[in-house]
């Protein structure tokens, strides 16, 4: 079978299949999605570069109408509508492929006239038929790629104008004809072709390009090797290196389980063999996939979707996202080291680690990449051309790199893998975009943010634990981009009503939209780190929960502490991020019961405290100050290092230094 690409980009195998749906190609099927990933590709450089190659300049609109024709025509040949053995496309799925293709191509050849008469509230029959077309080809399309969870939320929300006087109160709205809502989904530009189209028209395809060229080009190994030169010699090392590694791939994907059966292969047998139990391991490989959504530069598409619901430039969102990452990742990390020091485990053998020297020798030339990235990103501003330039220094040094150096068969894979994410990715983001019209066309968002308020009876405490329960909730089963929309557009305006950072808001509900991938009952992440440790599936959950901890506190203290997603002066958020760190140690070494380099706190009732302690001065230390309570974050922080003195001393007495080997 050929590589395949996971739902956001980076390359996996074709074995890492989310619905069981996608299908090995047959020769036709690939060239005809190599040709189509070209042209895309081709057009989205000729439209963002702005070239007006013979004098053509496209229309938005029309820009992706043709790129969802594309993509969506492609869903249908990388997806079966039931499992396939059998390589090659079925007559109906091609069939289904060029209706997609069809019924684009209407729409982006009447664009300009659609815009100029206001089609989105009274379409000619021929546009609403070819309407209703799309929307059942986009339903259908929702539901090979996303599965059956997304497709039941698509397709209820995509009706739900259609019968929303009938809804009680809080969820009800203005109704609207069925033959006047789907075309308003199709047309406007405020449903399907809305902010999920736009932000893959302008961001999104440019930084998943780049994502699969650098897995091809052997930046994920470098990476790797990277983390194993640092960190894999010390205690724990399987471990802290799955990390790093799931980190990476994470950031790059944007798909949790993709990301668990791909690193996790090769960690979890790695962290067994160095004396983890095969419940922690599974747990560790979870949670750092899952924290490798949230951490930049890439973020999978979700940082470009926020970017596009912001309005902000995409590189002030990564830095924004950058310090509620390190917190959970250096929580992780805490954690890690605690259960290896309190077991005495080891770390890798110096023959399984490369040396730091090596791996910088065989990938230091990634680094220019990044640098290019980097630099264009924040010093020039060039969010959207960035990633092009990027790829192409990518495929300038992949010629010099002998081991990857591209062979005609490994274009195509890579081609081809691209088209599958693209097609995957397209046809999610145009089933969500349904959501988003649902909601704009009853104004039901505005009624559900009321509510919320309402019910929250003024507290933005209670508020927020709300709102993280609605995320919470909601996230169960969904894709990380799909739930990140569904929230922005039904949750983020009541918490921006209140008073809150609205950056701070919308990675709020990014974090607790991510947080059952880890919990149970449906730990997606977690369950699926399980069937390769061989371990119980609930119990890995439940550990994943307590490895993942910070990220069910975190979002709450950057809410309430924009200090802590850089929204303040500079001395500000370096003094918030110190007493952070520290109380996010705390509250790593009091979940495992053991403070790193010190000691165990102890065990029966008198050591369960002792964490309880340790526990609630670590919350002290990261909580915001409270203005009314005449606290400031400051006297937070030393009423923390006050209530966490006496564990710290019992865990001094038991214990003795142990050297990080």
């Amino acid at each position: 079978m050929t590589e395949a690409a996971n739902s956001n980009g980076a390359t996996t195998s074709p074995d890492v299949d989310e619905t069981g749906l996608r299908r090995e190609l047959g020769p036709i099927s690939r060239y005809v999605v190599v040709i189509g990933t070209l042209l895309a590709v081709m057009l989205s450089i000729h439209q963002l570069f702005n070239l007006q190659l013979f004098g053509i300049v496209v229309l938005e609109g029309r820009y992706l109408y043709v790129l969802a024709g594309i993509f969506l025509a492609m869903a249908f040949l990388v997806f079966s509508a039931v499992p396939q053995r059998e390589p090659g496309v079925k007559w109906w799925d091609a069939l289904l492929a060029l209706a997609a293709i069809g019924g684009a191509a209407y729409f982006a050849w009447t664009a300009e006239v659609s815009l100029d008469l206001g089609w989105e509230y009274a379409p000619p029959d021929t546009a609403r038929w070819f309407s209703i077309l799309m929307w059942a080809l986009t339903l259908e399309a929702t539901r090979r790629a996303g599965g059956w969870v997304l497709f039941c939320f698509v397709f209820a929300f995509s009706l739900y104008p259609t019968f929303a006087d009938s809804m009680p109160g809080p969820i009800s709205g203005f109704a609207q004809p069925f033959m006047d809502v789907i075309p308003y989904h199709i047309i406007s530009a405020e449903s399907s072709f809305g902010i999920p189209m736009k932000a893959f028209g302008n961001l999104v395809i440019g930084f998943i390009l780049f994502g699969a060229v650098l897995q091809h080009t052997g930046g994920g190994k470098f990476f790797n090797d990277l983390a194993l030169a640092l960190v894999g010699r010390y205690r724990g090392g399987a471990a802290k290196v799955a990390i790093f590694a799931s980190g990476f791939m994470g950031s790059m994907s944007g798909s949790v389980i993709s990301n668990v059966l791909t690193t996790g292969a090769v960690s979890i047998p790695a962290m067994k063999k160095t004396g983890f139990t095969a419940r922690y391991a599974a747990a560790t490989e979870a949670c750092a996939s899952t924290g490798g959504v949230l951490m930049p530069p890439i973020m999978g598409a979700t940082a470009f979707v926020m970017a596009s619901f912001l309005s902000r430039p995409y590189v002030e969102i990564a830095v924004a996202a950058a310090i509620p990452s390190i917190l959970y990742y250096f929580g992780l990390f805490a954690q890690i080291d605690a259960y290896a020091a309190k077991r005495g485990l080891k770390g890798l053998k110096a023959s399984e680690v490369p040396s730091l020297a090596t791996a910088a020798r065989e990938g230091w030339m990634y680094l220019f990449v990044f640098a290019l990235l980097i630099f264009m990103m924040v010093a020039l501003r060039q969010d959207t051309l960035a990633p092009f330039y990027a790829t192409a220094l990518l495929l300038v040094i992949n010629q010099f790199v002998r081991s990857h150096r591209f062979t005609l068969r490994t274009g195509i894979n890579l081609i081809v893998g691209i088209g599958r994410a693209l097609s995957e990715l397209v046809a999610i983001l145009l089933g969500v975009g349904l959501i988003v019209g649902a909601f704009s066309a009853t104004g039901l968002a505005g009624t559900l943010v009321n509510d919320l308020i309402f019910l929250a009876g003024g507290s933005t405490i209670m508020l927020l634990i709300m709102g993280a329960v609605t995320a919470f909730i909601f996230g169960m089963g969904m894709t990380v981009t799909a739930c990140y929309i569904f929230l922005a557009v039904v949750l983020a305006p009541a918490l921006e009503q209140a008073g809150l950072n609205v950056l701070a808001v919308h990675l709020f509900i990014l974090y607790w939209g991510m947080v059952s991938y880890i919990t149970p009952p449906v730990a997606l992440g977690a369950f699926a780190a399980s069937t390769l440790a061989g371990s119980n599936p609930f119990k890995t959950g439940l550990e994943a929960m307590r490895l993942g901890g910070v990220i069910y506190i975190a979002p709450f203290f950057f809410v309430l502490n924009p200090a802590l997603v850089g929204e303040a002066p500079t001395l500000e958020v370096i003094g918030v991020l110190a007493t952070a760190l520290i109380g996010v140690w705390f509250l790593s070494c009091a979940l495992q019961g053991h403070l790193s380099f010190l000691g165990g706190l102890g065990d029966g009732v008198s050591g369960f405290l002792y964490r309880i302690l340790l526990f609630t001065g670590g919350i002290l230390f990261a909580f915001p100050g409270v203005d009314s309570w005449g606290l400031s974050h400051w006297a937070f922080s030393l009423i923390g290092a006050a209530v966490s003195a006496p564990a710290l001393l019992v865990a001094w007495r038991n214990g003795r230094l142990v050297p990080a080997t």
